[in-house]
């Protein structure tokens, strides 16, 4: 079972293992009784928060326990997300008593875009008993409905509270703060700043102002100062802008000299300003020392952020970490019903899942934006690449040029053909390309026109959604097209279900090509004139002489 697992495998007495690898790992899976576990990790245990993840695993193989380290960290995903990946690749059952996961009620320590402080497990016990907090949001900063939904009945003179502010505030019994990403730094400094210097003017500025460092979200300078050491060494993600750009924003204190410098008469002001978004507040203006000057702006709602997600063919170990790392971080998860199901393992009740039937792109891609467009972090999933045959380029297309407040990241996944060509052997080893047979979206006689190209130009051909109940002759078109200018020997490749359980793969030639062994999740790989079979594996060298 050990062997179903793509994790660093460690075989021996189970006490000595894992008091060895304590400290240098996330997180640890064991294949041992409960009992026997919590006896070895009991003196090992420190602090949750830097503690790894362990998961148990009955020796039958018919149970994943979440045992300690249940929420973890954000980027790792804690004992309870590894338990759900774990039972998906064993067939076995996640089996999760964290109380929060178990009621479905949100973990205020895991709630995506906020860092949580203060009394929260007092705060959650008492949620779990029935007792509901009052919310203190003095600047109205967007909170998810599922949060929010959970307290409409609230006692107006409990003790309880869940403050949302930027601003220092003493922990307190019965308490819970909510820190959101609400404050942009804007920062400008001269040429070779020292980093301590930057680091100091920050730190007592938010000392000065009240403001707390877990809110910052940004940073934002010019662009010439986009690889400022002393900037960059603050270690924050960092927005720039032109001082063309930055030079239209009205600011209170703008410096002559400054716009001699550097273009534009304000640096620190306006790039916070207007990284912050619109009906951003400049709640602090300019601070300096003899090398720096910050600024610092507050949202109005958090930047929205879209992450269109390639899951891969269907495996989990066909399935990146930046993939599985985008899906966790999210609020609202979107796509094709199958899609989601792919990466179900990642969710919790923290995500607003939302799922949706096949031929409905435009109103999926137009909803993800408008979500994001509120400040939410939405992961559009696909199988495959999000950028081939699938959601990216219709979502770019409607964003358009205009993504103010939305940053739009594409993460990559293995495609269909990738994954295809691995199980066939080596067929895209040299000039190649990829046509889809759907005639939909595109005018067959373009299809066509490509095939014909195709054929000419002696390339590798992969085909795409080639065979479907209400399309079955375009296929057998294609293979007749690519034999007026190959052999009719040429060797091809039929792989169904790629990298998905039940995976078919059958070696042809393009003459004996059997439709009747495609279907709609089959991928058909056709050879050019220098591909080959060698030992039942397709080859298309890449010019080298053996």
């Amino acid at each position: 079972m050990a062997e179903m697992l793509p994790y660093r495998h460690l075989h021996g007495d189970a006490g000595e293992t894992i008091r060895l690898s304590w400290n240098e790992v996330d997180a640890i899976v064991v294949f041992l009784a409960v009992g026997a576990v919590t006896r070895i990790i009991g003196p090992l245990l420190n602090d949750k928060t830097t503690d790894p993840a362990v998961v148990c695993v009955d020796e039958a193989g018919r149970y994943a326990v979440a045992l300690v380290g249940g929420h973890g960290d954000a980027l790792v995903g804690g004992a309870n997300l590894l338990a759900q990946e774990v039972a998906v690749r064993l067939g076995a059952e996640a089996i999760i008593t964290t109380a929060t996961d178990a009621t479905g009620m949100v973990a205020l320590d895991t709630l995506a875009g906020f860092i949580a402080q203060g009394d929260v497990a007092g705060v959650t016990t008492a949620m779990l008993n029935g007792e509901a907090p009052t919310i203190d949001n003095p600047n109205s900063w967007p909170l998810p409905a599922r949060l929010t939904d959970q307290f409409d009945n609230h006692d107006p003179t409990t003790s309880l509270r869940i403050v949302v502010t930027d601003r220092a505030m003493e922990p307190e019994p019965g308490v819970v703060i909510l820190r959101p990403s609400s404050l942009v730094v804007g920062i400008g400094a001269s040429s070779g700043a020292p980093a301590e210097d930057i680091a100091t003017l920050l730190a007592s500025t938010l000392a000065e102002t009240g403001l707390v460092a877990e809110s910052i979200s940004e940073l934002a300078t010019v662009d010439l100062k986009a690889n400022e050491p002393g900037i960059v060494a603050l270690g924050l993600p960092m927005r720039t802008f032109s001082a063309e750009t930055l030079a239209i924003i009205e600011v209170p204190t703008p410096s002559a000299q400054v716009a001699k410098a550097v273009g534009t008469p304000s640096v620190a002001e306006a790039a916070a300003l207007l990284a912050a978004g619109p009906g951003a507040e400049l709640i602090v203006t300019k601070q300096k020392n003899a090398t720096a000057t910050v600024a610092i702006a507050r949202r109005v709602r958090p930047r929205g952020h879209l992450a269109l997600v390639g899951l891969g063919p269907g495996s989990l170990d066909h399935r990146t970490p930046a993939a599985a790392a985008a899906v966790r971080k999210a609020e609202v998860v979107i796509g094709y019903k199958p899609y989601i199901k792919l990466c179900s393992d990642l969710l919790n009740a923290h995500h607003e899942v939302l799922p949706s039937p096949i031929g409905d792109e435009v109103i999926r891609a137009k909803q993800a934006l408008a979500m994001a467009g509120e400040g939410k972090r939405v992961a559009m999933v696909c199988s495959g690449d999000a950028g081939v045959y699938a959601m990216a380029s219709i979502v770019l297309e409607l964003a358009g040029k205009e993504t103010s407040g939305i940053d739009i990241e594409v993460v990559p996944g293995v495609t269909a053909a990738l994954a295809a060509a691995a199980a066939l052997g080596a067929p895209l080893g040299h000039d190649h390309v990829s046509i889809s047979l759907s005639d939909l979206l595109t005018p067959w006689e373009a299809i066509e026109a490509r095939l014909h190209a195709a054929a000419d130009a002696d390339l590798v051909v992969t085909l795409y959604n080639p065979r479907s109940r209400g399309r079955d002759w375009q296929l057998d078109t294609a293979r007749k097209i690519l034999l007026t200018n190959r052999p009719a020997n040429t060797p091809v490749g039929i792989v169904t279900d790629a990298a998905r359980p039940g995976q078919q793969v059958h070696l042809t030639t393009l003459t004996d090509l059997d439709v009747d062994l495609v279907a709609m999740t089959t991928c058909v790989i056709i050879g050019s004139s220098t591909t080959r079979i060698v030992q039942g594996r397709m080859v298309t060298p890449r010019g080298y002489r053996p």
